[in-house]
């Protein structure tokens, strides 16, 4: 079956609804044995991308994963990345701001931790909590410290989607390709996976009290992503709206997206000058 990923796409000259997003579809295999051997081939081939692609050494690719707990980013990024070497990968996961983040612009510790060229960079949540759990819940606002002026403007969110956009572009004009991930899964779920992390032992360190107060909030945050989704995919950082309640399926879906990226990027192992074939034919020549 043919996984046409455009149509996860986010359409930003449309209102987002995340009520006409399905949250499951129908899968791209037909058996456990199918989707092990599909994601397999999936990560040889962005294995061999990847080598490719830092070799080439002119991009970056920055991969965003946002969603709800429980929604999979974790098992996505695990999984969709096993067959990826260590070294032109990195990856960081965003959790409550520290003391000296919280002194500086809310772009400021993404920024810090983009990828260079040649190499994969993962953010597990990442600068778009600031305009998300920021928007849900007032005190993390507060903990910044903002001048009253830009804390209390009625436009502030809007002014932090214009400077997303701006700073993506900046990264697209650097040769940073940054494609975005929201996992969407169901209150219904997540509910289920919540109480599988109580039910069983070894899922239980997965889970917090603080995670069902967030739950309480569904509403609110589905009304905050509905806003910055719609506000922050562009053609050059695309949004994609990934069913999440399979998560295998949804692993498909992510790898393939980002295999057709990296395909499109047109990329080629650096060709050698006259010099430097020279060069190696004489070190050919020394080691026989």
């Amino acid at each position: 079956m043919s996984i046409k990923y455009r149509s996860f796409r986010v359409d930003s000259s449309r209102e987002v609804d995340l009520k006409r997003y399905p949250t499951l579809i129908k899968p791209f295999y037909r058996s456990k044995e199918e989707y092990a051997a599909l994601l397999s081939s999936h990560t040889e081939e962005l294995s061999r991308l990847q080598d490719v692609f830092y070799a080439y050494g002119r991009y970056a690719l920055l991969l965003v994963f946002q969603a709800m707990d429980a929604a999979g980013k974790d098992s996505a990024v695990k999984h969709v990345m096993s067959g990826v070497n260590p070294q032109g990968c990195q990856v960081f996961s965003f959790k409550a701001p520290s003391t000296e983040e919280l002194k500086h612009d809310f772009l400021w510790r993404g920024a810090r931790a983009l990828p260079e060229r040649g190499r994969i960079g993962i953010f597990n949540r990442s600068y778009y909590e600031e305009v998300l759990i920021a928007r849900v819940r007032p005190e993390v606002l507060e903990a910044q410290q903002l001048p009253d002026e830009i804390a209390r403007d009625k436009d502030i969110w809007h002014k932090r989607y214009d400077s997303i956009n701006t700073f993506e572009k900046h990264l697209y004009l650097n040769g940073t390709r940054v494609i975005k991930f929201f996992l969407h899964l169901s209150k219904q779920e997540q509910r289920r996976r919540f109480l599988k992390r109580i039910d069983k032992p070894q899922k239980n360190w997965k889970f917090s009290l603080s995670d069902v107060a967030e739950r309480r909030r569904w509403k609110q945050y589905m009304n905050a992503y509905e806003a910055c989704l719609g506000a922050t995919s562009t053609k050059i950082a695309p949004w994609h709206i990934i069913p999440a309640d399979d998560k295998e399926n949804a692993r498909v879906i992510i790898s393939q997206i980002i295999i057709d990226t990296l395909k499109d990027l047109k990329l080629a192992y650096p060709k050698l000058d006259a010099g430097r074939q020279r060069e190696l034919r004489v070190m050919r020549r020394h080691l026989l």
